[in-house]
């Protein structure tokens, strides 16, 4: 039988094309290496038709990509948002619902479902092109306090940033019906196209905030002194983690900070997921109450794990050696 949900996750649901490509090949499109661009569906399918071999498909999104390894660790999860009415949609679906996850959530499109081409290059970094789809189709009048009943923790992907009145409703429904609430800020594009508002988004709604370096710099104006990064996050919500990867983390809560060591990785093949990870790492630990420092070393070790898989899915065996050591 079903837990009941207790965990909800609000974003994009995408359906992710994992792809290995030279730097050659990143050359030739627009956009900031390691970025997030959003395209329409015509450019998306150019792309994948040029790529020198097919993608790899996989649930992906950034909140997806939390919710499903909250789900393979055992936690009570659900799913708000916006799949398509099609065969994506529907794979998007079924795989969520055979971890566990509660399906009752997900509004359903018109359209075609989000997909996000993930180019990754011989470095591990992955740059990523979006077509949201469907999920670009969820408006604020079909969210309402009633979505988040039965749940004690909403996790919102900062994508939902790019639509100011979804965000709120989003936030403002998660909050009327008890949750406390996370954001990740997803890319340091996010964070210089919302700068207006989100800092009154983390002081009025949010309790824990995600970010890698990029996305703390493009927030604080602060250049490489992590600690000063996570103490100005922690200014506007309780809890502040910036992650580093191989230089670790730094969460900052109380008017204090502490640098936690990473777990490093043997060798990185692709960074696709790795900050989602990390999230469901910290929120798993969070949820049960354990110190902040065992929430950060949980997060880190998914994170160490994924970077070395291609896409955000790990093998049941990965997945064997992580339940052990948490």
């Amino acid at each position: 039988m079903q837990l009941k949900p207790t965990i909800i996750g609000v974003g994009n649901p995408i359906v992710d094309a994992i792809a290995l490509v030279e730097e050659a090949y990143l050359s030739q499109i627009d956009g900031d290496k390691g970025g997030m661009v959003l395209v329409n569906e015509d450019i998306i399918s150019g792309l994948i038709a040029s790529l020198p071999a097919a993608p790899v498909p996989a649930p992906g999104g950034s909140a997806g990509n939390t919710l499903f390894a909250l789900a393979k660790m055992g936690a009570s999860c659900s799913f708000l948002g916006k799949i398509g009415n099609c065969e994506e949609g529907a794979f998007y679906r079924d795989s969520f619902a055979k971890l566990g996850g509660d399906i009752t959530r997900f509004k359903v499109g018109s359209v075609s479902n989000g997909r996000c081409l993930s180019l990754v290059t011989p470095d591990g970094e992955r740059t990523m092109r979006t077509d949201l789809g469907a999920a670009m189709s969820l408006s604020p009048d079909e969210i309402s306090m009633s979505d988040f009943v039965g749940c004690t923790h909403a996790h919102i992907e900062g994508y939902l940033l790019f639509n100011e009145s979804l965000m709120l409703r989003v936030i403002e429904s998660a909050k009327e019906a008890g949750c406390t609430i996370s954001l990740d800020l997803a890319s340091f594009e996010v964070v210089n196209a919302t700068k207006s508002i989100l800092p009154g988004i983390l002081r009025n709604y949010v309790d824990i905030v995600f970010a890698n370096e990029e996305e703390a710099a493009a927030f604080t104006d602060i250049n490489e002194d992590y600690s000063a990064m996570a103490l100005e996050l922690a200014e506007h919500c309780e809890i502040a983690a910036v992650k580093v990867g191989a230089h670790g983390s730094y969460i900052a809560h109380g008017g204090s900070v502490e640098k936690i060591e990473p777990v490093l990785a043997e060798r990185v093949i692709d960074t696709t997921g790795a900050g989602d990870l990390w999230a469901a790492g910290f929120l798993f630990g969070w949820t049960q109450d354990r110190p902040l420092p065992e929430c950060a070393k949980i997060g880190s070790i998914l994170g160490a794990a994924v970077v070395q898989e291609q896409g955000s899915t790990l093998p049941h065996k990965v997945w064997q050696d992580i339940l052990n050591q948490i």
